[in-house]
């Protein structure tokens, strides 16, 4: 069984697993934000229930072991700026992850998913660890690229985003997977 840390750190940011209380934060930051949410599997949020409610979730999937989201913030102060997520599914972990609108183009998406990777990369029971973008969403497919993993193919009419419409987009995929033989664990295992 894959178990997460509660915190990671990187250079500017503290992940700290969601807690129900991180509500407010997220209907402030993202949730509400139709251009933050473009490219989500779901609408924008228009209460805080709503929020509520998918936190919620959000502990009982930690509990679980099935998914892992955390809350980021800068450091020191503390500010929420976004979430990202690994859902683990038997071998593999599959990240996303959002940034409010105020906060893009600072980085903070790309530090995010290296500390993720970073730690997803430590589990010797991890072989893959991916992530999809629409084709059309350059500016997850610079966070991908540069947070080191590579384009593996384009998916044809791969998922619906609700806030492009109805019909399913075209997806590219990123992965940095491990080489090797299960079990045995390399010192860079993902290079």
């Amino acid at each position: 069984m894959i178990t997460a840390p509660d915190t990671i750190l990187t250079p500017r940011l503290t992940l700290s697993r969601h807690v129900r209380a991180d509500a407010e934060d997220i209907f402030r930051t993202y949730a509400r934000d139709p251009e933050a949410t473009r490219y989500l599997l779901w609408r924008p949020d228009g209460t805080l229930a709503q929020v509520e409610e998918y936190l919620a979730g959000v502990v009982a999937l930690w509990e679980s072991g099935s998914s892992f989201a955390w809350a980021i913030r800068l450091r020191p102060a503390g500010t929420f700026v976004g979430t990202i997520e690994a859902r683990i599914d038997a071998y593999m972990v599959n990240i996303s992850y959002v940034i409010g609108s105020a906060e893009r183009n600072r980085g903070y998406a790309t530090e995010s998913v290296k500390g993720v990777c970073a730690w997803a990369g430590a589990e010797p029971d991890v072989f893959r660890i991916w992530a999809v973008c629409a084709a059309d969403n350059a500016a997850s497919v610079r966070v991908l690229e540069k947070a080191g993993m590579t384009r593996e193919g384009l998916l044809r009419r791969w998922a619906v985003f609700p806030n492009l419409g109805g019909a399913p987009v075209d997806c590219y995929s990123y992965a940095c997977v491990r080489d090797g033989v299960p079990g045995e664990v390399s010192p860079s295992p993902f290079l």
